[in-house]
């Protein structure tokens, strides 16, 4: 998640806007109705965090750990998300192409035990999932659909992997491992392996970040001649092809994931900049070196406005006044994107970057985050806010979290809920 932030500038070529069509009936609810800024009499608002699980980012501290002691730091982790009034926890259950779950499609993830494939002896997901609701706490399944590894070496993932049985599957890219997005063999797989999870548990959601095809590395390509000389025929060049292998696992996992349990929601979390408005009229007017339409194949817009998902939380990780990327410029952006659509949109934020000293000016006040919430309250369609991460919200280095929690989170709240 966090990497998104500082991807090396640079665009790749314009292409024609997708997706200006009228929508087509899908997935999200009709919008709200009611003026501008009215809030419903019991208040509803998502207040979430991300527990991030790759690298060991936040939890488990340290793989090799007991399956009690996971238990008990997991335990805390959601305490935390209470204590603070949050009502939504984003458990990231697929970091690379593994599972927190017995699952019969992928091993068991390397940060539970440190050995990808080990049984750790307990159900993560199934526990996060109880001990969630038993909190009051959503529990929203975070998947990662391509990413395999953040190494280049076949031979470190578990023998059982589906990347070692299916080499041809897999791209070497930027020092990571990716699926292929273009092969539909691929696209078919990784929604069963993510969608065991949802047959077997009662999550909340489905939710994805903003890895699709990987964040451009100056002077590499991605690998996929072979896939785009089989499929891509009929498309007027390959980023409108990759464009289309993203809409469709998108469109396939939204359909899929309504004929399997429709009361689920479908939501992702992407790079806060769809295209700058001098690459694009529609776009925001930003100078970000990176847009998801153009540099991970990733039509958000399009995605809201055919209603393929149920909710998105742009990952905002700018201060206000950033001149690159202003979070006061995005946060319109994203409120008139999702107007009228009935998808819902909450807004990711850089807890991560309060205190840091690399970080501008800005982000060592802790009253930015606070000011990030005022602002965004002037807009009726913003139905919430995700911050990144637990340890974050735990440690709050320098009180971001306390001062935001004091001025904006006195009561609790109930999050927005169903679909369609």
């Amino acid at each position: 998640m966090t990497g998104a932030a500082g991807t090396v500038a640079g665009v790749v070529g314009a292409a024609s806007v997708a997706g200006d069509a009228a929508a087509r009936p899908g997935r999200a609810r009709a919008a709200l109705p009611g003026p501008a800024g009215e809030r419903d009499v019991v208040r509803r608002e998502l207040r979430g965090m991300w527990l991030a699980t790759v690298a060991n980012t936040d939890w488990p501290s340290r793989a090799g750990l007991s399956a009690a002691a996971q238990r008990d730091e997991l335990a805390a982790r959601l305490d935390e998300a209470v204590n603070r009034r949050l009502n939504a926890v984003f458990l990231q259950v697929r970091p690379s192409a593994d599972a927190l779950w017995p699952s019969p499609y992928e091993p068991w993830a390397a940060c539970l035990t440190g050995t990808q494939g080990k049984d750790p002896g307990w159900d993560p997901l199934g526990t996060a999932v109880r001990e969630a609701h038993d909190r009051g706490l959503e529990l929203h399944a975070w998947f990662n659909p391509y990413r395999v590894a953040n190494h280049t070496d076949p031979a470190r993932l578990a023998a059982s992997h589906p990347a070692r049985r299916n080499p041809g599957w897999v791209v070497p890219y930027g020092g990571r491992l990716y699926y292929n997005p273009g092969l539909p063999e691929v696209r078919s797989f990784v929604q069963d392996a993510m969608l065991d999870a949802v047959r077997r548990y009662d999550v909340d959601a489905v939710h994805w970040d903003d890895y699709f095809y990987p964040y451009p590395v100056a002077g590499q390509d991605f690998a996929d001649d072979a896939a785009y000389a089989e499929y891509g025929a009929d498309f007027s060049d390959r980023a409108a092809w990759r464009r289309d292998n993203t809409d469709r696992l998108v469109r396939e996992t939204a359909d899929r994931l309504t004929a399997l349990k429709p009361g689920v929601r479908f939501g992702i979390s992407p790079f806060g900049v769809w295209r700058n408005a001098a690459t694009d009229p529609a776009g925001s007017p930003t100078r970000a070196g990176v847009q998801t339409y153009d540099d991970l194949y990733a039509d958000t817009r399009g995605w809201i406005r055919n209603g393929w998902i149920d909710y998105v939380v742009p990952q905002l990780y700018w201060h206000i006044g950033n001149p690159a990327a202003d979070y006061a410029a995005l946060v319109p952006w994203w409120s008139e994107t999702v107007r009228g659509t009935g998808v819902d949109l909450f807004i990711g934020e850089a807890l991560y970057k309060c205190g840091d000293p690399a970080q501008p000016e800005a982000w060592q006040d802790p009253a930015e985050l606070s000011r990030h919430l005022d602002f965004a309250a002037r807009y009726d369609q913003v139905r919430g806010h995700v911050y990144f991460s637990a340890k974050s919200v735990a440690a709050d280095r320098i009180g971001a979290m306390d001062r935001l929690v004091a001025d904006h989170y006195r009561s609790r709240a109930r999050p927005p809920g169903g679909v369609r």
